[in-house]
């Protein structure tokens, strides 16, 4: 193995021990010692490769924000049928939930500290999704109300249960393969929710 691959897997494995750290434990304040332990290196090598713990994050962070870009293109680009791409958006999201439970928890959480923050999506998009969303009411799809209604029902619908799971598991006395579970039948819930046809 050369060192310039050892160098490369020895980085994705920090950077996979971060994200793991952060986006599926919801440990937000890990310290670069927290990672080096869990990565099985010695904490020399985060800063080594990565320069110190915040330009770690930042990148880790850039890195769950294209994610969450991803996941708003399936419906600003697609030329699926409106139900057809919010059914896409929300499998997608489902499984974003999944793999990374404390994702949305964790940009709030920067987003409140000042963290640059790049918008998901560009006004005109935006204007676009709610003149769909309008046609749909007009058509009988969904029931009448502010566009922006629905994206907030549709969001806190797919985003809350994750942002809250420690305080659902402990309260409804689940553990994690039941919790997963209970996320990945929220599909055709969440769908059955928002469309009336």
């Amino acid at each position: 193995m050369s060192n310039q691959t050892k160098k490369d897997q020895t980085q994705e494995l920090i950077k996979d021990t971060a994200k793991n750290l952060f986006f599926v434990q919801g440990k937000f304040n890990a310290t670069t010692q927290e990672i080096a332990d869990e990565a099985g290196v010695n904490r020399t090598l985060i800063n080594y490769y990565f320069r110190s713990r915040d330009n770690l994050i930042q990148i880790i962070f850039d890195e769950a924000q294209r994610v969450e870009k991803e996941k708003s293109e399936i419906i600003m680009t697609s030329d699926l049928p409106f139900k057809a791409k919010i059914a896409e958006f929300i499998e997608g999201s489902l499984s974003t939930s999944l793999q990374y439970p404390y994702l949305e928890t964790y940009i709030v959480s920067q987003i409140n500290k000042g963290t640059c923050h790049k918008k998901d999506i560009e006004e005109k998009e935006l204007k676009r999704l709610f003149e769909d969303i309008e046609k749909e009411m007009e058509l009988g799809n969904i029931a009448k109300m502010a566009p922006i209604q629905f994206l907030l029902n549709m969001i806190s619908l797919l985003v809350f249960p994750s942002a809250v799971r420690p305080l659902f598991m402990e309260n409804l006395m689940i553990n994690d393969a039941e919790f997963d579970k209970i996320i990945s039948e929220r599909k055709d819930i969440i769908i059955n929710m928002l469309f009336i046809n």
